[in-house]
């Protein structure tokens, strides 16, 4: 049994490991990581964005007031900054998230020129490529060096000579959503571009080295505090008619970008559709806050995998069910309860879904392998004793924790002999057919007395039968329990007799004889024929005693009648020389119940 478990336990759990690697391999468990991510993301939000943020908002509002976004012209641009700076204030960055790759009309991009020379402090966006290409070559790139891409978008001469610039690629996922950002991007003749966040929180002067510092890429997980509508936003229409003070502007960091419906949208992590000029907000206010979130190490969360799967089995075959389920969710629990508590108060993300996955898995398959195993001992223990027992007993045994040693055990039984007396008679007068039905229903009346004391019917010889009591579970009135068969089967047999007595006018008795002691039981014989049965001195001497016995009559060793006398009326009939014995044993008959018990 226990060679069969620990191959089936062997097998099982190389099973679990290789799913484990195709479902990590093939990145079946991301999106549960993900979820769980964005989960610990939206709980821990603070919804205060930095109050040096503001957001000039190209909203429906403005569309309208304005016209379309199609027929502006540039000159708006040049408004919009001459109502944000004073000879007396001006912001500390204003950073476009708007692109002006091409010219347009003559006068208007003129103007727009004129105003971003006057004024300092002006970034306008580049970006990389097209976004398609863009994330094909972001998923292929090495993760040791800063991204090169090929081609590069700027803002036209006449406006890049009078700016600072940035690039405002959105880092996207396989999935669509824009967890990370690439603080900076190589050129192939230039330094690094940085991003419109943190060229902004460098124009106010953050200490932004330790995010570079984070790894060679310069890329980061974006730490979502806010959602749309967290942040200061004033319609763009406001202060291109100036009903909005300049000297709100002064030391501000001013993002100016699209919130109208139908433009620069992308999925986030706390929110499935935001505008991407609060996606820049949240990373400059990340920046300027200098929050980081960290992930733990792929090999971390490998390790711990690999004890979640190291300690499952343990779990699953060492422990009740009932105990060892508790423990595996207690452990699942923990786990969860510590990547959300690490990403709570350390800002320390790690992937648990893999620890969990295989914690789920291992126990799983290793407590269904478990119950395979016991049921299928269970049927065995039912298959062998099923034919002695009674069915109660029978499913005790298949339940009970007491360990059933089938080879065969020193044990304290009552044993109980009987044989029919007057059969030889009754057999010479009737039918064979009629032999064995009368042999039937007397033996179902002995067995169905004896089941329901707790008795496991040992054998049947002929016209006799044998009886052991505690065995093969432990009866701790076994000896009550004996005494109280026979009295049983004795009070049957009145009916049983005047039956008889009256269809054939034979007289047929039971002579039952019982003695307490060691002995040896257990599953006894070859390996191709085995016997649940007791063997031993002390189930001689029972047979000797139930040899003594006049018809009708129930005796006992003294050892018997010492432990149910309470119970019992005896009448001692004296000491009797047993075969084989070398001292007379003495006996006594059960004349009555005393009480119950």
């Amino acid at each position: 049994m226990k060679k069969t478990a620990r191959k089936l336990a062997l097998i099982g759990n190389a099973g679990v490991l290789l799913v484990m690697c195709l479902l990590m391999l093939m990145e079946f468990l991301l999106p549960l990581d993900r979820a769980l991510f964005g989960y610990n993301m939206t709980q821990s939000k603070s919804q205060m964005p930095d109050e040096r943020i503001i957001v000039v908002a190209i909203d429906e509002y403005t569309l309208q007031e304005l016209g379309a976004f199609n027929t502006w012209t540039r000159d708006k641009y040049a408004t919009l900054l001459d109502h944000m700076y004073t000879p007396e204030t001006e912001p500390a960055a204003v950073g476009f998230d708007i692109l002006f790759t091409s010219e347009s009309a003559p006068e208007a991009d003129a103007a727009f020129a004129e105003a971003l020379e006057r004024h300092d402090g002006i970034i306008l966006p580049s970006y990389a490529n097209t976004e398609s290409e863009f994330s094909r070559s972001l998923e292929g790139a090495s993760d040791k060096s800063l991204l090169q891409p090929e081609e590069w978008v700027h803002p036209i001469p006449m406006f890049a000579e009078h700016t600072d610039r940035a690039h405002i690629n959105a880092r996207l996922d396989k999935d669509g959503v824009i967890r990370r950002t690439l603080l900076q991007l190589g050129q192939p003749d230039d330094g690094p571009m940085p991003s419109l966040a943190l060229q902004m929180a460098r124009m106010a002067e953050a200490d932004v080295e330790p995010f570079l510092d984070m790894n060679a890429r310069d890329e980061i997980l974006i730490d979502y505090n806010m959602v749309s509508g967290d942040f200061w936003t004033v319609p763009f229409v406001d202060v291109y008619n100036g009903n909005f003070p300049a000297e709100n502007f002064d030391d501000m960091l001013v993002l100016v970008g699209f919130t109208a419906v139908g433009y620069d949208t992308g999925a986030t992590t706390v929110e499935s559709e935001m505008k991407l000029v609060y996606v820049h907000g949240n990373i400059l206010h990340q920046l300027l806050q200098g929050e980081t979130i960290r992930e733990l190490h792929g090999l971390w969360i490998s390790l711990i995998s690999l004890l979640m799967f190291a300690l499952m089995p343990l779990v699953a075959w060492r422990f009740r069910t009932m105990t060892g389920s508790l423990l595996a969710a207690g452990t699942a629990l923990a786990l969860l309860a510590a990547q959300y508590a690490s990403f709570q108060w350390l800002d320390w993300h790690f992937n648990a879904v893999e620890p969990l996955v295989v914690l789920l898995l291992s126990y799983l398959v290793n407590i269904t392998l478990k119950s395979f195993l016991e049921n299928k001992q269970k049927n065995f223990i039912t298959k062998q004793f099923g034919r002695y027992l009674s069915p109660d007993l029978v499913r005790e045994i298949a339940r009970s924790d007491q360990e059933i040693k089938l080879g065969g055990i020193n044990k304290e039984l009552s044993i109980l002999f009987l044989d029919i007396r007057g059969f030889t008679t009754l057999s010479e007068k009737l039918p064979p057919e009629q032999v064995l039905d009368f042999l039937n229903t007397m033996f179902d009346m002995i067995t169905r007395k004896a089941l329901d004391n707790k008795g496991t019917i040992d054998k049947f010889i002929g016209d006799a039968a044998m009886v052991i009591f505690n065995a093969p579970l432990d009866v701790p009135d076994h000896e009550y329990r004996a005494v109280r068969t026979a009295w049983d089967i004795q009070e049957s047999m009145k009916e049983v007799r005047r039956t008889i007595e009256e269809k054939h006018g034979i007289t047929v008795s039971v002579g039952i004889g019982v003695n307490t002691g060691m002995v040896v039981v257990g599953n006894i014989g070859s390996f191709l024929r085995v016997d649940y049965t007791a063997i031993g001195d002390n189930v001689n001497i029972a047979a000797r005693i139930e040899s003594n016995t006049q018809p009708n009559q129930i005796l006992v060793s003294e050892e018997t009648y010492e432990r149910t006398k309470g119970s019992f009326v005896y009448n001692c009939i004296g000491e009797r020389m047993m075969k084989g014995k070398s001292v007379p044993v003495k006996l006594y008959e059960v004349v009555d119940l005393k009480s119950a018990q």
